[in-house]
């Protein structure tokens, strides 16, 4: 078993002073950050409200976020990872487990291990809506595209993949993806976690208005492509909450220190694949840092998630930082890093 490091104070007060100065220049409308140890209860800072439309709600842990990409790491990959169990390999061809896809499709090449490494060589631009009265699958319409590198030549992040991923799961295993999801998170006691869409109330955060004087996305998927797709898609759609990620990552870091199959599926997804820049790299599905130590993976609507193995350590970011601005990386930046710096540093 690990012997989890517990969190200092200090760091945490240094996080929540960060979140509070986000709150109060409006980088963000409020948020919350869950944190703990996969043998203690978890521990919420929350600052701010849900947003101004949720009138004097405060955000918590049972506030539900739109956490877009964090769908690639709470849906898909554990999903995969589940699989690897029924004949799933991650050096299966995608047109092996789709049908449809003519041999010579340049994307049906591409594995499931390049797919979730960001190197498939998909192209990286992902308008759907290109593909709008075209008779043929998506998963046809997707494959069938030219590559634009090499598959497993270098790293690009690539959302098309796993919307391909999805798809290949949904085929294979003969259940819609969103059925499949409910049932792992039902699994790992993830009550609030759903595709979307979800019903408007207070306890859900609102995201972006698109057009001045229109309706505010709330509720309903940030991604344009998970939307078009229904709210279910492999790379975005999810809707989940702090104490649900809290959740979700205690029982990953257990099951890693007790060697059960997910845990084996996060240790052997924490071996890198590709480098994204200097110090950072691509495991499957999970950004590597800290020489492998740490995993993480972010939403671009404001939300993130880090895992510390070695010392049993998770925290998780809830915000709907684009309720403001659109240029969330940017703003964010300085609370990513610092939770990359706390998770990192050891007492």
């Amino acid at each position: 078993m690990t012997n989890t490091v517990p969190w200092t104070p200090n760091a945490l007060a240094d996080l929540r002073e960060c979140l509070d100065l986000m709150t109060a220049d409006g980088t963000v409308p409020g948020g919350v950050i869950a944190h703990g140890t996969f043998d203690t209860e978890p521990g919420y800072l929350a600052s701010g409200v849900v947003a101004p439309e949720c009138g004097d709600a405060r955000p918590g842990p049972d506030t539900v976020y739109d956490v877009a990409s964090l769908t690639k790491v709470l849906a898909t990959w554990p999903l995969v990872g589940t699989s690897l169990m029924v004949g799933f390999t991650l050096d299966t061809p995608t047109r092996e487990l789709l049908t449809g896809i003519p041999t010579e499709a340049p994307g049906g090449r591409v594995t499931v291990s390049q797919i979730l490494a960001h190197t498939s060589g998909l192209r990286a631009d992902t308008r759907l809506d290109q593909y709008r009265h075209r008779a043929e699958t998506l998963a046809e319409l997707i494959c069938g595209e030219d590559l634009i590198a090499e598959p497993g030549a270098g790293h690009r992040y690539i959302n098309r993949g796993f919307i391909l991923l999805g798809l290949a799961l949904a085929h294979y295993r003969g259940r819609r993806l969103d059925k499949l999801a409910a049932e792992l998170w039902q699994d790992l006691g993830m009550t609030s976690t759903t595709y979307g869409p979800v019903p408007r109330s207070a306890q859900v955060a609102p995201t972006e208005q698109r057009l001045n004087g229109g309706p505010r996305l709330w509720g309903m998927p940030h991604d344009d492509n998970a939307a078009l797709l229904g709210g279910v898609a492999g790379h975005a759609g999810v809707f989940t909450t702090p104490a649900d990620l809290a959740a979700f990552a205690t029982h990953l870091l257990t099951s890693h220190a007790t060697g059960e199959p997910l845990g084996r599926w996060l240790a052997y997804s924490m071996r890198p694949q590709a480098e994204i820049e200097p110090g950072l790299d691509r495991g499957l599905a999970w950004i590597l840092a800290d020489e492998g130590r740490v995993a993480y993976h972010h939403g671009f609507t404001g939300t993130s998630l880090y895992l510390a193995p070695a010392t049993g350590r998770y925290l998780a970011i809830c915000t709907n930082a684009v309720y403001h601005h659109q240029d969330n990386r940017t703003r964010l930046a300085p609370l990513r890093a610092l939770a990359l710096k706390a998770i990192t540093d050891e007492p």
